[in-house]
């Protein structure tokens, strides 16, 4: 991997990342393929949205369909038809949100497995071992996402296992990829810095804010960002984990970030909740019914440019598929065309104008 910044405009970083498989502009969002797909659309569509690169999770392919059938086809890109990098988390998320059925110590997480309750261990090196046959371009280190509300003492020794796990990775990774450090410790600043000083002391490729967008308050997010963000190695791409809304990924790049990740655009899409330049629109509602308009008229997705809201909503009132492909496939571009927005408003100086005219513009997420 090479990353080169283009040009910066205050601390937003407009930039490229180059792989084999291809180059990736920055800023960017990747959408979410859990289980090597992006749920209702074809790898096509989603390249057709505009997007450079993917997420994989570990945990989940681990389970279903398994490394046997991962290594049949030669590795995830094979199996899922993406010829584009694929970045891969390394299932610490997954296993912290399975707190009642985990047991956690120092080797590593033994689980229950949530497909047939089978008991399944992973620690650093079986990721590691995983996302090598996956074979990942970006392979996340095995971390433990601290939770919120946690105290202090608690968030300190859940980030010190972190950093321990991360340097097990950094040794026992032997696939193609590149590995990314994760910065955990919760909310409270001295040990996100403590944190990031450990991590790039180990020394990594690239850098990740994790535990963050997990149940605390939005301004403790905004908080930590701003402290941590501009302080991740300027050479290396930060990437902000799982998050977010429109609004956070404006923020999120004024503070540095490069990268982002979330479920949000196609899981909200499912629930005909759809991202346009003036708002959200919960299509579900009986408002639409005798609305022949587009969903956003400033926007130019297969969607927009041949569907009514109208038409739209029958398809959720009749549980059409369709409608959860058409409002996917939108809230997908939304993003993608929000990201190139973005990097526009960096090229030419603008971004402050940018976010300024965003929060104007737009209610709140």
């Amino acid at each position: 991997m090479k990353f080169t910044t283009l040009t910066t405009d205050g601390k937003a970083r407009r930039g490229e990342l180059e792989f084999a498989r291809g180059t990736v502009s920055t800023p960017a969002f990747m959408p979410v393929g859990t289980s090597g797909s992006v749920k209702t659309l074809s790898p096509e569509e989603v390249r057709g949205t505009g997007a450079d690169i993917l997420l994989g999770n570990t945990f989940h392919l681990l389970i279903q369909p398994g490394m046997e059938v991962i290594r049949l086809h030669g590795g995830l890109h094979q199996f899922m038809n993406w010829s584009r990098p694929i970045l891969t988390d390394s299932g610490g998320f997954q296993v912290w949100s399975l707190k009642d059925l985990r047991r956690l110590e120092e080797r590593g997480v033994t689980f229950r497995s949530p497909l047939d309750g089978s008991k399944i261990f992973m620690g650093p090196e079986e990721s590691m071992q995983v996302q090598a046959v996956l074979d990942s371009d970006i392979v996340m280190a095995f971390d433990e996402c601290t939770p919120y509300p946690v105290i202090r003492e608690q968030a300190a020794e859940s980030m010190q296992r972190s950093v321990r796990w991360a340097s097990r990775c950094r040794d026992s990774y032997a696939g193609n990829g590149i590995l990314f450090g994760i910065v955990q410790g919760g909310v409270f600043e001295d040990l996100r810095r403590e944190s990031l000083e450990q991590t790039v002391e180990i020394g990594f490729q690239g850098y990740a804010l994790g535990g963050l967008s997990v149940g605390e308050p939005k301004e403790d997010m905004l908080r930590i960002l701003s402290e941590i963000a501009h302080r991740m190695p300027p050479r290396c791409p930060r990437y902000l984990m799982g998050v977010g809304t429109p609004g956070d990924l404006v923020r999120g790049v004024e503070q540095g970030i490069d990268m982002f990740d979330c479920v949000l655009p196609t899981r909200n899409a499912r629930n005909g909740w759809l991202y346009t330049h003036n708002g959200v629109i919960k299509i579900k509602q009986s408002r639409y019914r005798l609305d022949a308009d587009p969903l956003d008229s400033r926007c130019d997705c297969y969607t927009c440019a041949h569907y009514s809201r109208s038409y739209l909503r029958h398809l959720f009132q009749k549980n059409e598929i369709l409608g959860l492909r058409l409002c996917s496939l939108h809230n997908v571009h939304y993003y993608q065309n929000l990201m190139g927005r973005i990097r526009k408003a960096i090229e030419t100086g603008n971004y402050g104008a940018f976010v300024r005219s965003f929060d104007e513009d737009r209610p709140a997420d």
